[in-house]
């Protein structure tokens, strides 16, 4: 049995009505979109203290209640990756304070903050990667909208 050797947390991330997005331009490569997010590290306490972390590494955001909602089981090289997807609503932006190395390595690509409707269509006319994450994401917009509504638990 091949063990999990990668956990991220994803946020898909609602402002108002739209989905809050990277936008990731690499050389050689066509342009495509991810939910904002990253690996969980030793020093995170939760996957959702990883989540909010990166929110705020990615964007210098900061969110709201964040429920988990969605998993996507990658296989890479040396095991399984697991993506855990929270839904989440953003609470303050502000990009000039944004901490991720990634913004300083060029050979990485760019990464810029964009915003489409959070309805089926918008996400489907976006290359949204990983497309299971798209398609989940797609098929469940209401559903989505619903959990960040009324929790599904008690805080």
């Amino acid at each position: 049995m091949t063990g999990i050797v990668r956990r991220s947390a994803r946020a898909l991330l609602l402002d108002g009505d739209e989905l809050v997005l990277i936008k990731r331009t690499r050389p050689g490569r066509e342009p495509y979109w991810v939910t904002v997010g990253g690996g969980v590290e030793d020093e995170d306490a939760s996957l959702e203290d990883a989540l909010r972390r990166e929110v705020f590494e990615e964007l210098g955001g900061t969110v709201g209640r964040a429920e988990l909602v969605h998993l996507v089981t990658d296989e890479l090289d040396d095991g399984l990756g697991v993506q855990h997807i929270f839904a989440a609503r953003l609470e303050f932006m502000d990009q000039s304070v944004r901490t991720g190395t990634e913004f300083s390595r060029p050979e990485r690509g760019g990464y810029e903050v964009v915003r489409i409707p959070f309805t089926a269509e918008a996400i489907r006319a976006t290359e949204l990667m990983p497309p299971p994450l798209a398609e989940f994401a797609a098929n469940n917009t209401e559903a989505i909208r619903s959990v960040l509504d009324r929790p599904v638990r008690a805080t």
